[in-house]
């Protein structure tokens, strides 16, 4: 494959970091789907029109591409507060990494590519269902805005993958800026690893924070690790933010899914909020709702916590004296995703300046939503559309009534809602065009497509139903003219739905 060659950088760190295995060949390799436009940015001179047959091959693992020195990489992680000391990759192999027309680099790892040591007496397999789904989800989060992995090409492998019932198999390419989670740190703490901590927070700040480099050549110095930990967490604030002003409900929020980039991982669980609620959780493995959508701010921050342990014994040898520097960046959390997230939901509002009285407007809405089960999604997408300079000037110029009980509270909230924004309509209309998502990847609609899409590929059809819904989903903030067809929420609130790890 000329035009594509891999470089294999979190190779260099050693044998102590990943196991060296080989993916496993499949039967029948048949590419399913490829992202063209990634593929493009990635600078990969392929298409699935002309070389479907060889980008099979490659993405299924069935022949490596030229310069990839395939490893399954080692981890830890907490899951659901219990710790576990070895994790790792048990069904994926990292290929290696290339760059972006930017020059970044891209780590190219294949799921559902065979065994490893890590594989825990599993398969090492991936069904078709949460292979499409990942392609889905991601590609979604990708054009809403949320940082998130991406995925280049679902290949069906023309093999069986039994779960409670035979399946059919595929492999899911994964892009992302690197897999070092935060799992990948408690990996080598659990073991008092010291040097390999320092390797990995080197890689990793070369990988992700640049300009948090010292002079080639120099130890990583204790106030370069603190620097590190705060660009981590502003990462992650930025991350939550971004999945609650879509509704998104990660569902399984564990250490190992944690990644130090700040991008989403692992779509195993997750689902899409429909009327606002902030316990809602759909993930059939959250029995106690830890990772519920209100919560998942508060895991992050715990995770952080985490993340913190690992570090102490690079920052400084008295504990003591580590901790200090690292606790006020986790006080300082809780104030930062705060800000964030009253900010981000006053531009959801059209409100361009957060003022402290926005808290209060902001938490009153979301009162009513809950109260009265009120889509999250279509409800700001209503505002929007029926917002205008004459229906805020006739709402304001009417008399107010003097018992405030005998006004709806939709009524009140509304008219307090107009007064903030009545100096520049125009402008709240506008900021709330760019914030709020006209259509979401809504979970019984990804669903039904999950459902006809794997019923196409067993009697040999275009996956129609699933492009076109992909071609939605990647412009949600554009009016298409299918559109239409995916903003409707469940007729049933989706009070049934329970998603699956799809391991």
């Amino acid at each position: 494959m000329s035009a594509l060659k891999l470089s294999n950088h979190y190779h260099k760190l050693g044998s102590s970091f990943y196991q060296k295995t080989q993916p496993s060949a499949v039967a029948r390799p048949v590419l399913l789907l490829w992202n063209e436009p990634l593929a493009q940015e990635l600078q990969i001179d392929y298409s699935a029109q002309q070389d479907s047959e060889l980008l099979a091959q490659y993405f299924s693992g069935s022949k490596l591409i030229d310069g990839s020195k395939p490893i399954a990489q080692a981890y830890s992680g907490h899951q659901f507060g219990h710790f576990n000391p070895q994790l790792g990759d048990g069904r994926a192999h990292l290929l290696g990494d290339l760059s972006d027309k930017q020059g970044q680099y891209w780590d190219v790892q294949l799921k559902g590519s065979g065994t490893s040591f890590f594989s825990r007496q599993g398969d090492g397999r991936c069904a078709l269902g949460p292979a499409l789904r990942e392609y889905i989800m991601s590609e979604a989060m990708f054009a809403l805005g949320v940082p998130t992995t991406r995925c280049l090409a679902v290949v069906a492998t023309g093999e069986a993958v039994y779960r409670e019932q035979a399946l059919p198999g595929a492999v899911v390419t994964r892009i992302a800026t690197s897999h070092i989670r935060v799992g990948t740190f408690q990996y080598f703490s659990a073991r008092n690893d010291i040097e390999s901590l320092k390797k990995l927070t080197s890689y990793a700040i070369e990988r992700h924070f640049p300009q948090l480099k010292g002079v080639d050549g120099d130890a990583l110095s204790g106030e370069q690790v603190v620097d590190f930990f705060a660009a981590v967490i502003a990462k992650q604030v930025t991350l939550v933010v971004s999945w609650l002003r879509v509704g998104f409900i990660h569902g399984v929020m564990n250490t190992d899914n944690t990644a130090i980039s700040g991008e989403t991982i692992d779509y195993g669980p997750c689902a899409m909020m429909n009327h606002y609620h902030s316990d809602t959780v759909f993930s059939s493995i959250d029995r106690n709702a830890r990772y519920a959508f209100g919560n998942q701010s508060k895991i992050m921050q715990w995770n952080m916590a985490r993340l913190a342990d690992c570090l102490l014994p690079l920052i400084d040898e008295d504990e003591d004296i580590a901790s200090a520097k690292l606790a006020p960046l986790l006080q300082q959390f809780t104030d930062d995703f705060k800000q964030g997230y009253f900010i981000m939901m006053a531009n959801k509002l059209g409100i361009a300046e957060l003022e402290d009285t926005d808290h209060e407007l902001i938490n009153d809405l979301l009162g009513i939503m809950a109260e009265k089960k009120l889509d999250y999604s279509q409800s700001f997408v209503t505002l929007r559309d029926n917002l205008n300079q004459a229906e805020v000037d006739n709402l304001l110029a009417q008399e107010s009534v003097d018992d405030e009980a005998e006004q709806d509270k939709w009524q009140q909230w509304l008219k307090r809602w107009y007064v903030r924004i009545a100096a520049d309509v125009n402008g709240a209309k506008a900021l709330m065009a760019k914030t709020n998502p006209l259509v979401i990847p809504r979970n019984h609609h990804v669903e039904a497509i999950l459902a006809t899409s794997q019923a196409a590929y067993q009697e040999n059809s275009e996956l129609s139903d699933l492009n076109k819904f992909l071609a939605v989903v990647q412009q949600p903030y554009t009016q298409l003219d299918n559109t239409h067809n995916y903003q409707d929420a469940p007729s049933d609130g989706d009070e049934n739905y329970h998603t699956f790890c799809g391991t």
